[in-house]
């Protein structure tokens, strides 16, 4: 494969590694190298801290719950919460894998509450939202990779609140897909969208995040493999009433030409939604970013993915797979008010 320069990228010159990397020991296979340059302005941004900020975190640690929010140390945790959203991580705070990436504590986890899907209903509807996005760790320890917890939080919700939207950010159910997808979709059937609220939006949409290009998958997803991600994304994809989402987080070292074939593979295996957006290191431990793409990158792949096919795009420097997720459901819950008014 012939390697492309991206679009537009920050020019590298040497300084001190941005705010918030702190000292680490590097992951299984991680060398602590700098990043390429310092990070650019338009990555920096205000932390965001208004209104809502405290109601969403009162609503998360009041239930002792966990959010992907804090735990990958995301840069959009200020605007999100402020906004009164929130992604949910379930199955605790510990990854049975160690990607390069990732600022998830990995370990063997030893923990599992059967109450979790409850207190996580019980803090969305004290948050009034009307779509909520739930992702977890690996579990590769359970029987059934975790899908029964995704399962049951989304019976929990629709009980209080029928017409909620629901997306899932799963992780590949490693050895069990099929029994992971019979165990949602029993859920799914058994709990679906009311009739008016079916018309304009899917009962489920079901993420699972390709991260990278397949060449980079031996340093940044070890543990993971493309191919087995794109056949969990296809299975999904193929069920009645569900629209598969991936992401790609960019700045690894891929090229512009493999970011456009992993576009297309996922567009073949029938992903619906994508979201493109910049890796940013968390710590030292975890692997440089090789390259900061400026934002015309971003709006030039984000065009190549609507001409792709793909009905919901987001790209952008810190777009991150759950950025802006409820914008498709909120303006559906416009349309319906309109419709009944």
């Amino acid at each position: 494969m012939n390697t492309v320069t991206p679009i537009r990228t920050a020019r590298p010159h040497p300084g001190p590694l941005p705010e918030g990397e702190g000292d680490a020991a590097p992951r299984s296979g991680v060398a602590l190298k700098r990043n390429i340059s310092r990070m650019p302005s338009w990555i920096r941004q205000n932390l965001g801290r208004e209104s809502g900020y405290g109601d969403t975190r009162l609503a998360v640690h009041g239930n002792r719950l966990h959010t992907v929010c804090e735990e990958a140390m995301c840069p959009n945790r200020g605007e999100c919460w402020s906004r009164g959203t929130a992604t949910f991580m379930l199955l605790g705070d510990t990854c049975t894998r160690a990607c390069g990436f990732c600022a998830v504590k990995t370990g063997k986890p030893g923990w599992f509450d059967a109450n979790e899907p409850q207190r996580i209903a019980e803090a969305v509807a004290g948050l009034k939202l009307n779509y909520i996005v739930l992702t977890s760790v690996n579990r590769d320890d359970l029987e059934d990779g975790g899908a029964w917890v995704f399962a049951e939080s989304l019976r929990q919700l629709r009980m209080r609140q029928p017409d909620i939207g629901v997306e899932f950010l799963t992780p590949d159910f490693r050895n069990v897909q099929d029994e992971a997808v019979a165990i949602v979709m029993d859920a799914v059937n058994s709990h679906p969208l009311p009739p008016h609220a079916s018309r304009l939006t899917p009962h489920l949409v079901w993420g699972h995040n390709v991260e990278t290009v397949p060449r980079l998958y031996k340093t940044a997803r070890r543990g993971s493999q493309y191919e087995r991600s794109l056949e969990l994304l296809e299975k999904a994809g193929k069920q009645a009433r569900v629209e598969t989402k991936s992401a790609l987080m960019l700045g690894l070292g891929e090229t512009r030409d493999e970011i456009i074939e992993v576009l297309k593979d996922l567009k073949s295996a029938g992903v619906d939604r994508v979201s493109l957006g910049q890796y940013l290191r968390p710590t030292l431990a975890n692997l440089p970013v090789a390259e900061y793409l400026h934002p015309d990158a971003f709006a030039e792949l984000e065009n190549e993915a609507r001409a792709l096919g793909f009905a919901w795009v987001k790209a952008g420097p810190l777009v991150r797979s759950s950025y802006y997720a409820e914008e498709i459901q909120n303006q559906f819950t416009g349309r319906l008010r309109e419709a009944r008014e």
